[in-house]
C-alpha cells in the first residue's frame, strides 16, 4: 500500500482504518510494556533488551520493511502512526533506541545482496539483534564528507582503524553500519560496511552521560585493525556517501515526527496544568496570558505536523523531498524548543523539578536540530536548492 500524494491532502486522508490499527496495537504495547517501567529504564540508561523481541512480535519493527526480510509493507505513514504512539511513552531516548534499526538497516535492504538482507536485516526485524548506524566522528560532526576511519582491503577483508562517537544504541548493538574511506578524499571515497559486535579489534565505550535521551546506550567506538570480510561491505566501493545521503532524508522526517510530538505532548501537559493550577484565586487559564501561550503553542504544533505529514506523503509518491524534509525537520525542532519551553514556563518551578514529564521533554526535544544533520547543516542545503 503506497499514498497517492493529493495537493489538498488533510490530516484525516493520511490515515485510514488500516493505520487505526496499528495505532491502537502500539498505544496497547506502550501502555502495558513500556509506561509501567518507563521512568526505572531512565534512571538506568536503557531498557531491557527483551522489549525488541516484544515489539517484533508484534510487527511493530517490521513496519514498512519487505516480506522477504521478516518486514511488514506499508506506506509511510504507517511508520509515522507507530512512532507517534510510541512517543506517548514519554521516552525519545527508548523511542530512538527501539528505532536505531530504522537508520542502521535500510541502506542494507535497499542496497545488500540476499546473502547480507539474511544475516543482517532479517535477525533485527525479529528482534534478536541489535543494529546502529555509525556515521559521526570524534572530529568529524556534521562534515560527513570528510570522515577519517580507514578501510584499506586485504585480500577477502578490509582492515578497519578509526573511531566514531554519538553512536545510538552502540554500546549494546550486535552490528554497526559503518560508514568508512575506502579511497581518496571527499565524498568519493566513502563506503559502508557491517561491522559485527565480535570482530577482534572492535571496542565500545560504557554508556555515554548525556543531557537528554537517557534511556537509550549512546557510545564511542573504536576500531583497532578490525578486519571485515568484504563480504560486508554494503553496494558498491567508494559509493557510500550516496547511501548516507538517501539515508538522512528518512532519518531527517522521522526527527520532525519525533520533534512534533514532544511539542504535542508538552502542550497537552501543560495544558492539564493550567486547567487544574490555581493562582490568585483562579486556574492559570483564567489569564489571557495563559491562554494565548497555549495558542500560540496549538498553533505552531498544528502547522508543523501539518507540513510534515505532507513532506511524508510526497517522499512516499516517490517526490524527491531532499529541501522539503530538511525544512519540516528545522521547523517542526522550532516548535518543539518554543513549545517545551512555554510548557515547563506554565509549570513554573515544578516544571524544572525531575519526574514531571515536562522536565523531561524538555531534556529530550535538545538533541532533535542536532541530530541526522543540524539546523544550521539543514539551512545551507535549503540555500543551495532551487
Amino acid at each position: 500500500m503506497s499514498f497517492e500524494f493529493s495537493e489538498t491532502a488533510t490530516a484525516q486522508e493520511y490515515f485510514g482504518k488500516a493505520h487505526a490499527l496499528v495505532r491502537k496495537s502500539v498505544k496497547e504495547f506502550v501502555d502495558k510494556e513500556i509506561k509501567p517501567f518507563i521512568d526505572a529504564w531512565e534512571e538506568a540508561g536503557e531498557f531491557p533488551r527483551e522489549l525488541y523481541q516484544k515489539a517484533a512480535a508484534i510487527d511493530i519493527l517490521g513496519i514498512g520493511y519487505p516480506a522477504e526480510v521478516g518486514g511488514t509493507p506499508g506506506d509511510i505513514f504507517f511508520k509515522i502512526a507507530a512512532s507517534e504512539e510510541l512517543m506517548r511513552s514519554g521516552s525519545g531516548g527508548l523511542v530512538a533506541g527501539l528505532g536505531s534499526l530504522d537508520i542502521a538497516i535500510p541502506p542494507i535492504v535497499r542496497h545488500g545482496t540476499e546473502d547480507q538482507k539474511q544475516r543482517f536485516a532479517k535477525p533485527v526485524l525479529a528482534g534478536e539483534r541489535i543494529a546502529a548506524l555509525a556515521i559521526t566522528e570524534p572530529g568529524g560532526g556534521s562534515d560527513v564528507a570528510n570522515l577519517q576511519t580507514t578501510a584499506v582491503r586485504e585480500g577477502d577483508h578490509y582492515v578497519v582503524n578509526g573511531s566514531k562517537t554519538f553512536i545510538t544504541s552502540g554500546c549494546r548493538a550486535d552490528q554497526v553500519t559503518c560508514a568508512v574511506r575506502t579511497g581518496s578524499e571527499g565524498a568519493h571515497g566513502i563506503s559502508f560496511l557491517v561491522i559485527e559486535k565480535d570482530t577482534p579489534g572492535f571496542s565500545a565505550s560504557q554508556k555515554l552521560k548525556k543531557t537528554g535521551w537517557w534511556a537509550s546506550d549512546t557510545a564511542e567506538l573504536f576500531f583497532d585493525d578490525c578486519r571485515v570480510p568484504v563480504q560486508n561491505l554494503i553496494g558498491e566501493e567508494n559509493r557510500g556517501f550516496y547511501l548516507i545521503m538517501e539515508n538522512f532524508q528518512m532519518e531527517r522526517l522521522s526527527l520532525a515526527v519525533m520533534a512534533n510530538m514532544t511539542a504535542q505532548l508538552a502542550y497537552e501537559e501543560a495544558t492539564r496544568y493550567a486547567d487544574e493550577r490555581q493562582a490568585f484565586g483562579k486556574p492559570l487559564t483564567g489569564f489571557q496570558v495563559t491562554r494565548h501561550k497555549l495558542v500560540d503553542m496549538a498553533t505552531l504544533i498544528e502547522v508543523s505536523r501539518e507540513f510534515t505529514y505532507r513532506v511524508a506523503a510526497k517522499i512516499d509518491a516517490g517526490i524527491d523531498q531532499l529541501k522539503q524534509v530538511a525544512m519540516a525537520k528545522n521547523f517542526a525542532c522550532h516548535t518543539g524548543d518554543k513549545v517545551t519551553f512555554e510548557a515547563m514556563q506554565i509549570f513554573g518551578g515544578y516544571g524544572y523539578m525531575r519526574g514531571t514529564l515536562v522536565e523531561r521533554l524538555f531534556r529530550d526535544n535538545r538533541i532533535l536540530s542536532i541530530g541526522g544533520g543540524t539546523t544550521e547543516i539543514m539551512k545551507e542545503i535549503i540555500s543551495k536548492l532551487p
